[in-house]
C-alpha cells in the first residue's frame, strides 16, 4: 500500500525549508530504491514502524526495523529495500532548503546514515501531520507545509542517536567534519595533499576514507560543489557570461565546464538558464 503526495522543487522561495515529496509505504514487498552518486539532490529522512527491511552502506548490508531510521544528505549514493518475508511499514520524507546542509552538518547530521528514534510514536505524530496537511493544502498553503516539515524536521534532531556501525565511525568522522569546509572552497584550486594533512592521513588513505564515507570520490564531491555554484550563478545574474560562471565556479576552461555540466544535468548551462528564466 502507498500514500503519498509530491510537489515540484521550487528554485526560488522565501521558506527555510520544503518538502519535495512525503510518504508511507506498507505491505509492499517491492519497494526498492537505488540510486547512482549525484542522482537526488535533496535530503530523505526515513524510519520503520513495523517489520523489516535493509540499507545498504559501503558494499555492507545493515538490517533495519522498528524504531531505525536513515538520513541521505544530496547527492549521496542510497540504496535501501524492504524485507519480502517480513515487509516494512516506513513512513519518509524527501526535502530541501539552501542552509539546511550546514545546519544539519553542524549538529553532526552527516556523520552517519543510521539513527535510532528513542520516541518513535513522536515522530509517526509529526510525520502524520505533515503528510495531512499536504494532503490537504498541496501548494496552497507553503507556510503551513513548511512550518510542519521543520516541525517533523526538530522531532528528528531531538529524537534520534547515531546507529553506531562499528570502528569504522571515528576514521568516517574526519572527513565529514572537512565536508563544510571543503564545500566553502570547491572554486578553489583543488589540492589534494591539503586536504589530507587537514585530516591527519596519506594521501592515498584519504581518498579511501573519503569513498568510504560518502560513497564518492573527493574530486566527484568538488564538482558536485561547483557545479551546484553555478546553478546559483546562471540563475541570479543573467548579465554574467558562461565564461565568467565557469572561473568563478572553479573552471579555467569554459569547454570543460560545459561538458561537466551536460554530463551532470543533461543541458548546457545556457540551456539550463534559459529554461529557468
Amino acid at each position: 500500500m502507498r500514500r503519498q503526495t509530491l510537489f515540484p522543487t521550487l528554485t526560488k522561495h522565501e521558506y527555510l525549508i520544503l518538502p519535495e515529496s512525503i510518504g508511507h509505504y506498507w505491505d509492499d514487498v517491492d519497494h526498492y530504491v537505488a540510486r547512482k552518486v549525484g542522482t537526488l539532490n535533496n535530503f530523505s529522512i526515513h524510519f520503520i514502524l513495523s517489520g523489516t527491511g535493509y540499507v545498504e552502506i559501503d558494499q555492507e548490508r545493515f538490517l533495519v526495523k522498528r524504531g531505525d531510521a536513515f538520513l541521505y544528505f544530496p547527492m549521496q549514493q542510497q540504496c535501501y529495500y524492504s524485507s519480502e518475508e517480513d515487509p516494512w511499514d516506513i513512513r519518509w520524507v524527501h526535502f530541501y532548503g539552501d542552509h539546511l546542509q550546514s545546519f544539519l552538518s553542524e549538529k553532526g547530521f552527516q556523520r552517519f546514515i543510521l539513527w535510532k528514534a528513542q520516541k518513535i510514536a513522536h515522530l509517526e505524530a509529526a510525520h502524520e501531520h505533515l503528510l495531512h496537511k499536504a494532503e490537504q493544502h498541496c501548494l496552497l498553503q507553503l507556510s503551513q507545509i513548511s512550518t510542519a516539515t521543520y516541525a517533523f524536521l526538530l522531532e528528528f534532531i531531538t529524537n534520534v542517536q547515531p546507529k553506531h556501525l562499528g570502528e569504522k565511525t571515528e576514521l568516517d568522522d574526519r572527513i565529514h567534519t572537512l565536508l563544510p569546509q571543503m564545500q566553502s572552497k570547491a572554486c578553489e584550486p583543488f589540492e589534494l595533499d591539503y586536504w589530507a594533512n587537514e585530516a591527519q592521513v596519506s594521501t592515498y588513505y584519504f581518498c579511501r576514507l573519503f569513498k568510504r564515507a560518502t560513497q564518492m570520490t573527493p574530486m566527484a564531491f568538488i564538482t558536485l560543489c561547483r557545479l551546484q555554484r553555478s546553478k546559483q550563478l546562471l540563475l541570479k545574474d543573467n548579465k554574467m557570461t558562461v565564461k565568467e560562471i565557469a572561473e568563478r565556479s572553479g573552471y579555467t576552461s569554459i569547454s570543460y565546464f560545459n561538458k561537466r555540466f551536460l554530463e551532470h544535468e543533461g543541458i548546457t548551462p545556457t540551456e539550463y538558464r534559459q529554461m529557468y528564466h
